[in-house]
């Protein structure tokens, strides 16, 4: 009995160790931010403050855990090529917008006030290159639907890798 507590004693310590470790790493992913801009079908202008999840590492971390977000604060997922895009909110605890954009810059799709934590998936319903997290209700206080325009070319980081 006593080598089987002590075993499973130190499974016990090896698996928080293990833990440990792999919570900082998820907690390192480092964004640069820029600002990008889109046209609504009015001709109105909307610029916001992006942080931009290019590679993969940072795709699969995107806004989890984040409790706020400014009004015009949002993250722009490239994923480097045109593809049908699903997105999820799992430990996400913000509602959000999601803006599904095409290679030519066109908003192919609005998926409006996302459930916080759901596992439910979020489709693009097009092949799109990029998608937009903005806040919950937002998209509709600004008036950006389906048929705006992100203003392309993106000044993005130079250090991006897929």
């Amino acid at each position: 009995m006593r080598i089987f507590l002590s075993t499973m004693t130190g499974a016990f310590v090896a698996l928080f160790v293990f833990i440990g470790l792999l919570l900082p790493a998820r907690a390192e992913v480092a964004f640069e931010t820029g600002t990008l801009a889109i046209t609504t079908q009015a001709g109105k202008r909307l610029e916001f403050q992006v942080e931009w999840a290019l590679t993969a590492e940072q795709r699969a971390r995107g806004l989890m855990e984040r409790e706020t977000l400014a009004d015009n604060a949002g993250m722009l997922f490239d994923f480097g090529e045109t593809r049908m895009v699903t997105m999820w909110m799992a430990n996400t605890p913000l509602s959000l917008d999601m803006v599904f954009i095409d290679d030519s810059g066109l908003v192919v799709r609005v998926a409006e006030k996302t459930i916080p934590f759901s596992e439910a998936i979020v489709g693009s319903g097009k092949p799109v290159r990029y998608a937009l997290e903005i806040r919950g209700g937002r998209a509709a206080e600004l008036g950006l639907a389906a048929g705006a325009r992100l203003v392309l070319p993106l000044d993005l980081p130079q250090t991006k890798t897929p």
